[in-house]
């Protein structure tokens, strides 16, 4: 991984504390960059790495992800995930200063960004959501697809192995996985590396407890958030997995039905699936780029 020039801790209103790091161009827009459920930021380097000429990055994981500290279920919630996103962008501007600061989120992390945003309060220039798992009120037509999508997620979470000799254990099941395959061989590596912590008996574990990502994955279903653009109080783009394609999963035709009913600024990413930042990481960056060039951000 990239050295970063300004490692620093964040504590948040509950007295976690979330690792985060500065690299790239200082004199560059700010992005502040963030995962998915159950993954970790090192593990989309084949996304952010080439951002470095040119942006000053921040990167963090969320509670209970990658780098940070376990603290247990009592604020492993989509409540407290949205606090956590408003305590990390007031945090890196004490820290680092103020300037004009991009939000770059993934899955898990842009159903906080977005809970923030349109009912905590606006907080930055612009907001990036890869692929939000947006989940409709019962009786639209892609509930049902999305409930299903989200209790197999929760099935695969509960049943996963998730104690390993090394990181080279849990890159071979991602090397041979079928939902894994169109990952970039680089972030299958660095993903291994990136999910795993000591488990303090010689062996390493899944960072996230597989019972904790289980639980947001159930929650994505009484979470009610179907938000229009105009909620948000700023510029947002929405960028989503391609719902035309046979491999995509239902987030692609949600995000899009969302898209069109919201009236978002939305682009999907032809035949990626919900992994899109890691399986054609040129496109998302082309994706992401157009929209702060727009906003005079890039």
């Amino acid at each position: 991984m990239p050295q970063p020039e300004q490692p620093f801790t964040l504590t948040m209103d509950d007295g976690a504390r979330i690792e985060c790091r500065r690299a790239g161009n200082p004199a560059g827009t700010r992005l502040a960059i963030t995962h998915g459920n159950g993954f970790a930021v090192d593990g989309y380097r084949v996304f952010w790495e080439p951002l470095l000429a040119d942006f000053d990055l921040v990167l963090f994981d969320m509670r209970n992800h990658g780098r940070n500290a376990p603290t247990g279920a009592d604020g492993h919630n989509y409540l407290q995930l949205a606090r956590d996103v408003g305590s990390i962008r007031r945090g890196i501007d004490e820290v680092l200063g103020q300037k004009k600061t991009v939000g770059i989120f993934h899955s898990m992390s842009s159903r906080a960004a977005m809970k923030h945003a349109v009912q905590m309060g606006w907080v930055w220039d612009a907001l990036i959501l890869f692929d939000p798992p947006n989940v409709p009120r019962r009786g639209h037509e892609f509930y049902e697809p999305m409930r299903v999508f989200e209790t197999k997620l929760v099935d695969f979470a509960l049943n996963r192995p998730d104690t390993f000799d090394g990181p080279d254990d849990l890159q071979k099941i991602f090397d041979e996985g079928r939902g894994q395959s169109r990952w970039a061989p680089q972030a299958r590596a660095d993903m291994a590396r990136a999910v795993l912590r000591p488990d303090g008996r010689g062996r390493v574990t899944l960072a996230c407890r597989r019972e904790l990502e289980a639980s947001i994955y159930l929650a994505a279903l009484t979470l009610d958030l179907w938000p229009p653009a105009s909620a948000y109080g700023g510029p947002v783009k929405m960028i989503g997995a391609d719902p035309l394609w046979r491999g995509a999963p239902p987030t692609g035709v949600a995000n899009q039905a969302l898209a069109h009913e919201g009236g978002y600024e939305y682009e999907s990413i032809p035949e990626t699936g919900h992994l899109l930042q890691i399986e054609n990481p040129q496109a998302c960056r082309d994706a992401m780029l157009s929209f702060l060039r727009k906003h005079a951000l890039a």
